[in-house]
C-alpha cells in the first residue's frame, strides 16, 4: 500500500499507540533499575524530629519521682507456685534482690486455697531486673517458678 491511502485519523491512532508502547517500555525499564517498591531510607531523627525517646522520658520521670522522695514501684508476676507457698515466702525470696513493698499469693475465693500465682511489688525499678534474672526458673518449694514483669489486664 502506498502512503497516501491512509487517512489522517489512522496515522494519529498509530502514532498514539506507538507513543503509549514507548512510555510503557520506559516505565518497565525504570522499575527494573529502581525496583517495584523503592522506599527511601531515612533516619530515626528525621522521622521523630525533636520528640523525646521513650527511654529518656521514663528516665526523666523516674528521676523526678526520686527527687520527690519516692521511687517508682515495680510489680512482678510470679507463677507456678506451690500450693503451700505464702506471701511471706515470696517476700523472703525477693528481698535478697532489694526492698519489697508488697508480696501477695492469690487465693481462690471459694476454697481459700492458693491459685498458684502471686505478685511482688519491689520498691526500686533497678532491683526488678536482678530479681527476674535471679529467680525466673529457680526452685521454690519444689516447683520451678516463673517471674515476669506484671502487666495490667483490661477489664
Amino acid at each position: 500500500m502506498n502512503k497516501g491511502s491512509y487517512s489522517g485519523g489512522k496515522r494519529d491512532r498509530d502514532a498514539a499507540k506507538a507513543r503509549k508502547k514507548r512510555d510503557k517500555d520506559n516505565k518497565r525499564a525504570r522499575k527494573r533499575v529502581t525496583g517495584t517498591r523503592a522506599v527511601p531510607i531515612t533516619t530515626a531523627e528525621a522521622v521523630t524530629g525533636n520528640l523525646n525517646v521513650v527511654e529518656e522520658a521514663i528516665r526523666i520521670r523516674r528521676a523526678a519521682a526520686v527527687e520527690r522522695g519516692r521511687a517508682i514501684p515495680s510489680r512482678l508476676f510470679v507463677g507456678s507456685l506451690s500450693w503451700n507457698t505464702t506471701g511471706d515466702d515470696l517476700r523472703a525470696a525477693f528481698s535478697q534482690y532489694g526492698p519489697v513493698t508488697e508480696a501477695v499469693v492469690v487465693n481462690d475465693r471459694d476454697t481459700g486455697k492458693s491459685r498458684g500465682f502471686g505478685f511482688v511489688v519491689m520498691e526500686n525499678h533497678k532491683d526488678v531486673a536482678a530479681a527476674i534474672d535471679g529467680l525466673n526458673g529457680s526452685e521454690m518449694d519444689g516447683r520451678n517458678i516463673v517471674v515476669n514483669v506484671a502487666t495490667e489486664r483490661g477489664r
